[in-house]
C-alpha cells in the first residue's frame, strides 16, 4: 500500500495516524538514518512528525518517534514558530489527560518549555485560566530550564584565576 510513498511520506503518514507498525517498517528499513528521516519529514503545512502526533494526540508514535537518538525535540513550525509543545497544549483543550502525556514525555527528552512561538508565546501562555494541573507541569519544566540555564552561566561567568 506504501510501496509508492517516500521515507518521509510515510512517517508523516505514521505520525497522522498513531500507525506505529508503519513507522517500525521506515525504521527497520532505514535503521542507519532514521533520525535524520525523521527530522527532515514534513507535511504539505510545515507540520513535522512530532507537530503531528501532538496535533492528533498519537501518542504511541510519539512514544516511539521519542526513543530515537538524535530526533529534534523542538522544531518550529515554519509559520506559527509553535513547537510540538505547543501543539501538544492547544490539544489539551480537546483530551487533557493525553494532553498531559505527551507534554510530560516531550519534557522528559528535553522539550524547552520556554521557546516563544510568532505571536510571543510559551506553551504555558496557550492555556489561559484552562487546565491548573499542565500549567504547574509546564511551570515546573520552566522553572527547572531557568535554575539549569543560571547554573551554566554561574560556571562559564566563574571566577578567574588572575586574582
Amino acid at each position: 500500500m506504501w510501496s509508492g510513498a517516500s521515507p518521509q511520506e510515510q512517517i508523516i503518514e505514521a505520525s497522522r495516524r498513531n500507525n506505529v507498525e508503519l513507522l517500525a517498517s521506515v525504521a527497520e528499513a532505514h535503521p542507519e538514518d532514521i533520525a535524520a528521516l525523521v527530522n527532515s519529514s514534513k507535511d504539505a503545512t510545515g507540520n513535522t512528525p512530532l507537530h503531528l502526533c501532538c496535533k492528533y494526540g498519537c501518542y504511541e508514535v510519539l512514544d516511539k518517534l521519542l526513543d530515537i537518538e538524535g530526533i529534534d525535540v523542538d522544531p518550529k513550525h515554519p509559520i506559527s514558530g509553535e513547537t510540538p509543545l505547543h501543539y501538544a497544549v492547544h490539544y489539551s483543550f480537546e483530551e487533557p489527560e493525553y494532553a498531559k502525556f505527551l507534554i510530560e514525555n516531550l519534557l522528559e527528552v528535553g522539550a524547552d518549555p520556554t521557546v516563544r512561538n510568532k505571536d510571543g508565546l510559551k506553551p504555558a501562555q496557550l492555556l489561559g485560566d484552562a487546565n491548573e494541573d499542565i500549567r504547574m507541569t509546564l511551570d515546573g519544566a520552566e522553572y527547572a530550564a531557568n535554575v539549569q540555564q543560571d547554573e551554566e552561566e554561574e560556571v562559564d561567568d566563574g571566577p578567574s584565576d588572575e586574582e
